[in-house]
């Protein structure tokens, strides 16, 4: 789930990286890493080490001078034992933690987002629900790794059209209006297949202990 492979996603990130913050959610993103970090009491080297990413990068990366690409932030979270979810809700102030029991409307330019080379995903429900929902949008032509986590994946195509490889059962073209449905641990990754746009509603599954 996530554009090019591992080892041109990192080169490219930390050639990307400036010495100014790139906005507030990027710096409210990379200070809960750091917090996440700290807690765990895990240096920047050891953090680097266990996700394969350069120490420059993930120090830029705290700072909020730039922003992860999707396959850097599930390296990181999954070190950190949270979720690509929570780290991109954190960058979005004042959301609440529990459900207040009142619906929540979201406007078209509200919501967590991480942008990143030839994408942006962007949280659809603010605070902690029983699901999550996700809005994806790229134009990447490489499938890069596979993505696996231990939730259940829905996927709608809304424009656009989209390669999906799911490794043992093949790879499927989806146009808009199809959709998906696999079930948690299944290796999947996705990439346009000509270049242009996709655009993506994702709906995964909340775990008990995450809920």
């Amino acid at each position: 789930m996530r554009p090019g492979g591992a080892v041109a996603v990192t080169v490219k990130e930390a050639d990307h990286a400036s010495s100014r913050v790139v906005d507030e959610q990027a710096e409210r993103v990379g200070t809960r890493i750091r917090e996440l970090r700290r807690s765990r009491g895990l240096t920047l080297v050891q953090l680097a080490a266990r996700t394969g990413l350069s120490h420059p990068f993930l120090s830029q990366l705290e700072r909020g001078h730039t922003r992860p690409s999707m396959v850097s932030l599930d390296r990181i979270a999954k070190a950190l034992g949270t979720t690509q979810v929570e780290l991109i809700a954190a960058g979005a102030p004042g959301l609440p933690d529990t459900d207040s029991g009142r619906a929540d409307v979201l406007r078209a330019g509200e919501g967590a987002r991480n942008q990143f080379p030839h994408g942006e995903v962007r949280l659809l429900a603010r605070g902690r629900r029983a699901f999550d929902p996700i809005e994806w949008t790229g134009t990447t032509t490489e499938f890069g790794d596979y993505f696996r986590h231990p939730e259940d994946e829905f996927v709608h195509v809304v424009g656009g059209a989209l390669l999906l490889d799911l490794e043992k059962d093949g790879t499927v073209r989806l146009d808009t209006g199809d959709s998906v449905y696999y079930p948690g641990g299944t290796a999947h990754r996705w990439c346009s297949p000509d270049g242009s746009r996709f655009h993506l509603v994702v709906v995964k599954q909340k775990l008990l202990e995450d809920a």
